[in-house]
Formats: structure tokens, sequence, C-alpha cells
């Protein structure tokens, strides 16, 4: 992985100078993102439920072709599906853990070579520990409040009553940023925390587009102001997608006129997905250029 390098307030985002307490310094892996980048903090609960796993894919592929940037802590379980999703969707993706950025104390160890392909792929790690910094009880919750301060807005996929992932949620309201929820079952435990986040304010969320039209942000990318260019590369089921797409679909409809092994239409959808080509929106597919 790259060489750590040191940076002080003057490069640091502009946003993490607005929080009460700001690091006096920052150790970095990897390239920071551009000033005009936007950054979504993704949080949850290590013990994910499938319904976790699922909707944090799904909200972050819903991002792909804007200029979002996924924060969260390398941590096991939605932590670390965010990072991945985000990579899997182009996304660029920064890890705050909590331990220093040294190969040797890098927390979770299991995380280790997620954490290379971040910075492979144009992402970051950051921290405010020293290089050498093993990780402690008290480390996590610090490093909470700069994954919360550096961030637009958090998104809480799930958390029990009790955890770590409401200490992020509290103090992005200190901060003034937006808290996005994502509902779930009543009879879940990872729901609990999700459903006094909602009592309080919180802004329900179930999809990608939920948030972006909340911020108000178009998207900006190549596939959707180049449609013709796309369609030339696209292999010839893509272009059925794109044919049966002239309105807007749900997703049964669009894998029941596929004709395709119902194994075979959901990889379809999901590389389409992650490409930009096409998202899901309110319940039905769409064109996204």
């Amino acid at each position: 992985m790259q060489n750590i390098q040191t940076i002080k307030p003057a490069a640091f985002p502009p946003q993490l100078l607005e929080i009460s307490e700001p690091p006096a310094q920052l150790y970095i892996r990897g390239v920071l993102p551009p000033k005009d980048a936007i950054y979504l903090a993704v949080v949850g609960s290590r013990k994910y439920t499938s319904y976790g796993k699922e909707v944090c894919e799904k909200i972050i592929r819903d991002l792909a072709g804007t200029n979002i940037v996924i924060i969260s802590g390398l941590a096991l379980g939605i932590d670390a599906i965010a990072h991945r999703t985000a990579l899997e969707a182009k996304l660029t993706t920064i890890a705050f853990p909590g331990s220093g950025l040294n190969d040797s104390v890098l927390y979770p160890a299991a995380n280790f070579n997620l954490a290379k392909k971040i910075i492979e792929r144009g992402g970051t790690l950051i921290s405010e520990f020293k290089p050498d910094f093993k990780a402690t009880p008290y480390s996590f919750p610090q490093r909470n409040r700069l994954m919360a301060g550096i961030s637009r807005g958090v998104l809480i996929i799930e958390a029990e009553e009790k955890s770590g992932t409401l200490i992020t949620a509290r103090l992005a309201t200190e901060y003034n940023r937006d808290v996005f929820a994502v509902p779930g079952s009543i009879f879940s435990p990872q729901s609990k925390g999700i459903q006094q986040l909602l009592r309080l304010g919180a802004t329900p969320v179930s999809s990608g587009e939920d948030i972006l039209e909340h911020w108000n942000i178009k998207r900006e990318s190549g596939i959707k102001n180049n449609g013709l260019r796309i369609m030339e590369n696209c292999s010839e089921k893509e272009k059925k997608v794109i044919a049966l797409l002239n309105e807007p679909i749900t997703k049964d409809e669009l894998i029941q006129k596929l004709a395709l092994p119902i194994h075979e239409a959901h990889a379809l959808i999901s590389a389409m997905e992650i490409k930009g080509i096409i998202v899901e929106s309110r319940g039905e597919m769409r064109m996204n250029f």
C-alpha cells in the first residue's frame, strides 16, 4: 500500500474544521477526493441481517454515476459491505479505522485486503491516531466524530438500541448533518435503534434516489450525457433491457419480459446498475441516461 502521509488542517476537507474538536493533524494513505466531492457516511450493525446487507448494497448502487464519496469505518459488518459495494459501483470510498494505519496494527486485520483495494481504486484510509497505534475501545467513538464531521449526511442501515452506530448519528445531529435511516422490521433487534432515530426526526430512506432528491443532486456521468455511445458499447442482452425500459417498469416485470433464467436476469440487471446504465427508483427500473 502507499506510504503514510501527514496532513495539517489547511489541507483537511473544510467540513472537518467545523466540528468542536478538530484533529491537530491527520494521517492518510491514498489520495483525498476532489474538493467538490460530497461525503456520505454509511454505518450500521456488525451483526447485520440479510435485509440490512441487501438494503446497503441497493442504496449505494443507486448512487453510481454521482460524485458522492462513501465513508465508513472498515469494521466487520455493514461498514465492510458499504466499502465493497462502493468499489463495485465505481464510487470513491474512504475508510476511518479505529487504529493507526501501519500494516501491523490496521484494524480489523480481516479487512486488510479490503483496505488495499480501497487505496488501489483511488480511495483513502484516514486516521488521527499515530501510525503504530493499536485499536482500543475508546478509539472507535473518537473516530466516529471524524466520520460524522467530514460527511454531509450519515446513512444508518441497522442499529441496535445501544450501539456505536447511534453515537455516530448523535454526533451528526450535533454537527448539523443530515441523518438518514432505513426503516426495518419492528421485530428485529437491529431495528430498535432505527426506530429511535426516526422518532427523533431522522429522514427515512429506501433508495439512493431518496438521498439524491433530498440533496437536489443530478447525475453528471458520461453514461447519462452520452446515451448513444453507451448503446454502441452494450451487449445484445443489455440492449434488450434498454428497449424494454422505454417506460419504467418493476424489476419483476423486467425479469419476466427478458425471458432469461432468473439468476442470469438478476446478474444482468445488477451489472447494468453498477455501470450506471439503469437505476431502480421508487420500486421501478428506469434508464439512467
